[in-house]
């Protein structure tokens, strides 16, 4: 952070925009809003020759010490295709002296841990006594030209908003469009023909809730198209899908030329294998495994992929590079592919308002007809490209076949010759998401609990667990496995684990586990009880707290049985078991059961969730479904001596 001295800032010259919003009167806001945003303002003005100059303008009021954090310091991006012509700073103190720092002062950084190179930075000044009771702002001028003409104004942030406008001019013979995300449309308050004027007032904070959907797909915003008069500027202009997909195809045509060496290595992976899919297998794994995630983005390479060649030889790339090498790659054994433009946000591309609101490329491969197999889950039938699997090659743990559960029921546009079409990607089903957990233990007449776990997982569930193992060295996976234990039992010792297809992606994860867990069956007087439910928990944060303001997100469809067989202590008799559980909303399902058979308490339950996104009006009803599950796996059965 920058450390300031009084001899570097220069008092009493807060300029006018700033004063004003200081001096407005706020409303109350609950006891824990940490700052207001008093003025959130954006100036954009359109030239002739396709340059675009912004004037920004924000000012908060802190009203907590938690404030510092995120709001003591105004932060500043910009690239070499975007230049940073104004800067500084400004801090009202509660007794109403000013402070103000200058560019000079700013600290300039990178962007990108993952990038090898990219002209990606950003300018953080920070603001003097940014203390609670002070008034904070500051202002920066920007100028590009941005290779498509697109703009948006978001004008909602975790904190709540006092005041909000976006002013926009463009010169006389240009014409834009707008499109309201997340809030009601606003119409200019004032408009003449080349300009226009957008307010907001008391626009409301954001609330992150647990499991909501990310707060960046429902925050409230307007985004922008300009359509230039000039016939030579229009093809920067994406009136339509379709015109996003011509001008994304024009960036990539040369890109996935193939040379010698890429013919010989796509021969060397599939050599002796005569089946397509068998040979699209081996050139995926290959792609996932042993090409390098590094992005080198400078200009329009934020946009337009490296060649094949360049990507092959360096055998590093970031999601777009990955994707053309793959896709390069296809083509030498037949397989033709197309690029696909997708947010890993869930609800950040609109249907309705074509735009480049995407931050990932992957590949949708058009299958031939001849193959046909069961375990390609991610496939959509379209009336004019044929049978396409979609798939990630920057993900390394989802195999061909599947979907990131991130990009499922989501928008991606597909990439041809002829131009984009979007297309909705699959919701996967629940059994493609599977885990299976069984057991066999034994309690003794102390309540001690000994037996072995085993786990079966394939799809998210297992996705999920190899990035858990993969991301720790050997020896820190057995400590991975006590914390997942360290949720349902105390008092217990991991005696032995093992892992079965832990890199074989395209395989069942098994994962086995044997426990030892002292005092688990609880005595009173001649009794033992026992929770049936060992290992293994369904709840959800949705029972917690006061009520939601947003929908509810499950992370994925999916199936998932436990079957627990305890072998009880000898004299032991049941007295008592836990009633069976039938629980269903919309969303989901589970079902649970008790039974008691030559001295072996069998436990067997069923959870399956259908769909994702549970809008606020039904909350209720999966609110009351995850009670009755809170219920049952805190239930227990209860047994008796039967000789006391």
């Amino acid at each position: 952070m920058l450390l300031w001295s009084p001899r570097d800032v220069q008092a009493d010259n807060a300029p006018d925009w700033l004063r004003a919003a200081a001096q407005d009167k706020l409303p109350d806001y609950p006891k824990d809003t940490v700052a207001v945003i008093l003025l959130d303002e954006q100036q954009t003005v359109v030239k002739d020759n396709g340059e675009i100059e912004t004037r920004y303008r924000r000012a908060y009021k802190l009203l907590r010490p938690e404030a510092r954090e995120n709001f003591g310091h105004g932060i500043v991006y910009f690239d070499n295709e975007t230049k940073l012509s104004f800067l500084k700073a400004w801090t009202i103190m509660p007794d109403g002296h000013q402070l103000e720092v200058k560019e000079k002062d700013a600290v300039e950084l990178g962007v990108g841990s993952e990038d090898l190179y990219n002209d990606h930075r950003y300018k953080s000044l920070k603001f003097p006594e940014a203390n609670p009771g002070s008034v904070v702002g500051y202002e920066y001028v920007q100028k590009h030209r941005p290779f498509v003409f697109e703009d948006d104004w978001s004008f909602q942030d975790l904190v709540p908003c006092r005041h909000a406008r976006f002013s926009l001019q463009i010169p006389a013979g240009w014409e834009f469009t707008n499109h309201w995300a997340n809030f009601a449309e606003q119409k200019p308050q004032t408009a003449s023909g080349t300009q226009f004027v957008w307010e907001v007032q008391d626009v409301p904070a954001i609330e992150v809730e647990p499991d909501m959907p990310a707060w960046s797909s429902i925050a409230g915003r307007m985004d922008v198209k300009y359509f230039p008069r000039d016939p030579r500027l229009r093809a920067k202009t994406t009136g339509t899908w379709n015109d996003l997909g011509v001008w994304y195809n024009g960036l990539t045509g040369g890109s996935r030329v193939s040379t010698p060496a890429i013919q010989q290595k796509v021969t060397e992976l599939t050599a002796g294998i005569t089946d397509p899919l068998a040979k699209m297998k081996a050139l995926t794994f290959y792609m996932q495994r042993k090409i390098r995630y590094v992005a080198i983005e400078i200009g329009i390479g934020g946009y337009q992929p490296h060649p094949a060649a360049d990507v092959f030889t360096h055998q590093y790339g970031d999601c777009k590079d990955k994707a053309t090498l793959l896709s390069t790659m296809l083509h030498e054994i037949g397989i033709e592919s197309y690029y696909v433009l997708i947010d890993t946000t869930r609800g950040i591309v609109i249907p309705d308002f074509p735009s480049t609101r995407f931050n990932h490329v992957i590949l949708a491969i058009r299958l031939p007809n001849d193959v046909k197999d069961l375990s390609l889950y991610a496939v959509v039938d379209d009336p004019k490209l044929g049978r396409l699997l979609f798939f990630d090659p920057t993900n390394p743990y989802v195999p061909l076949g599947y979907l990131p559960t991130y990009l499922q029921d989501n928008f991606g546009l597909v990439i041809t010759p002829d131009g984009g079409t979007l297309i909705s990607l699959p919701l996967l089903a629940p059994s493609t998401n599977r885990l299976l957990r069984t057991a066999k233990l034994s309690l003794s007449s102390a309540g001690n609990l000994i037996g072995e776990i085993q786990e079966l997982r394939w799809g998210a569930p297992a996705d999920d667990s190899r990035e858990q193992y993969l991301r720790v060295t050997p020896a820190e996976r057995q400590k991975v496995m006590e914390r997942f234990l360290a949720n349902f039992l105390s008092n217990f010792t991991l005696t032995s684990a093992s892992m079965s297809n832990l890199e074989e992606y395209d395989q069942s994860l098994l994962v086995n586990y044997k426990v030892a867990v002292e005092g688990y069956a609880k005595s009173a007087g001649n009794l033992l009880i026992v929770r049936p439910r060992v290992v293994g928990g369904k709840g959800s944060s949705l029972l917690a707290g006061k009520p939601r303001k947003y929908a509810w997100e499950f992370p994925e469809t999916t199936r998932q049985d436990d079957v627990f067989d305890i072998t009880l202590p000898a004299g032991y008799v049941v007295d008592e078991l836990p009633q069976p559980v039938h629980a269903e909303c919309p969303y989901a399902t589970y079902k649970s059961e008790v039974q008691v058979k030559d001295n072996v308490l069998h436990y067997k339950r069923t959870y399956e969730i259908t769909d994702l996104v549970v809008p606020t009006q039904k909350l209720g009803e999966v609110r009351d479904f995850f009670h009755q599950i809170a219920v049952d796996e805190k239930s227990s059965a209860v047994l008796r001596r039967a000789n006391p």
